[in-house]
């Protein structure tokens, strides 16, 4: 029974987690737009004929976006007071490395992990209340405890499964995206509008990270600050090296299309040493399933009946 209240606790944080930061990208896009959701309800109501107060109104809104997302920002808030200004600098830059999911400030997401720890803590709490065997008092709070700081180190492990997967697929689109480059400059592009085609045809984060860089371009920022935001806003170092390979060749007049043919060959020789690399990490990682579900499972197998027919004989 601990372990099924366990699996159904774990299930009923995962949902209240997903919740919250569902509603933290509702929210999000909200502020984006520049539109109050309360009033895009009103003007809705007020299309349809319908006369509809601006309290019933707010009163239509979900409940994540009326009361958990005003009341993690509350705390976003009042922790960012007391938060050294370096760690939220650094969460700023984990976020962005991370593509700024759900478009929260550094303040909020560790309010987040607040939040979390005291769900997974509480959830834990009331398991242990509710159950019908007796915990006594260290074991309960050994395991509230447990489980909160998991709560609290859970959205920074999801952070960084975001930071990894980002920069995961970037690797892998970056030697196609730069042989697009290479044909659009062949072409008689230039390197501003070879990225734009690039931004168009594709769909991925290092087509969102071109298309935004040209935004910046276009708004007047200078086109070697713009890579160089882009390279940092990955974080990966074979971007990097990318955009001080093309800097260089503007500056020295080198011919871009053999710069991008070059740094093309390279992106692929790497994304093929980094598949090798995973490839040979894979034996040592299997050896803790291996061991703790295999081995186990298989030594059952073959014990179990030999122990019947020992048990029986002695009988």
């Amino acid at each position: 029974m601990f372990v099924i209240y366990i699996l159904i606790g774990l299930v009923v944080l995962g949902g209240i987690a997903a919740l919250v930061f569902y509603g933290l990208r509702l929210s999000s896009q909200s502020n984006d737009d520049n539109i109050d959701p309360v009033m895009a309800r009103l003007a809705e109501a007020t299309q349809r004929g319908e006369m509809v107060s601006l309290e019933e109104a707010e009163l239509q809104q979900p409940f994540v976006e009326r009361v958990v997302v005003p009341l993690i920002k509350k705390i976003g808030e009042i922790s960012a007071r007391f938060t050294p200004q370096k760690l939220l600098q650094e969460t700023t830059l984990k976020l962005e490395l991370a593509g700024n999911p759900g478009r929260i400030d550094s303040a909020t997401f560790l309010a987040t992990r607040f939040v979390v720890s005291a769900i997974f803590g509480g959830a834990l709490l009331m398991i242990s209340t509710l159950s019908k065997n007796d915990w006594s008092i260290g074991r309960i709070v050994l395991t509230v405890v447990g489980f909160a700081v998991l709560g609290f180190f859970f959205p920074q492990l999801w952070l960084q499964g975001r930071i990894n997967a980002r920069q995961l697929e970037v690797r892998k689109a970056m030697p196609d995206a730069l042989d697009l480059l290479t044909i659009c400059v062949e072409a008689g592009l230039g390197f501003d509008a070879a990225m734009s085609k690039v931004s168009e045809k594709w769909e991925n984060e290092l087509s969102i990270m071109f298309g935004r860089c040209i935004r910046e371009v276009q708004l007047g920022k200078p086109q070697r600050e713009a890579l160089r935001d882009m390279a940092d806003r990955i974080g990966l170092p074979e971007l990097t090296s990318f955009v001080a390979a093309v800097i260089q060749s503007q500056i020295l007049g080198v011919s871009l299309s053999k710069v991008l043919r070059i740094q093309s060959d390279q992106m692929r020789m790497k994304r093929r040493q980094h598949a090798e690399e995973l490839a040979h990490q894979a034996p040592v990682k299997m050896i803790i399933p291996m061991t703790f579900l295999t081995f186990p499972t298989i030594l059952l197998i073959l014990t179990i009946p030999a122990g019947f027919q020992v048990a029986g004989s002695f009988r």
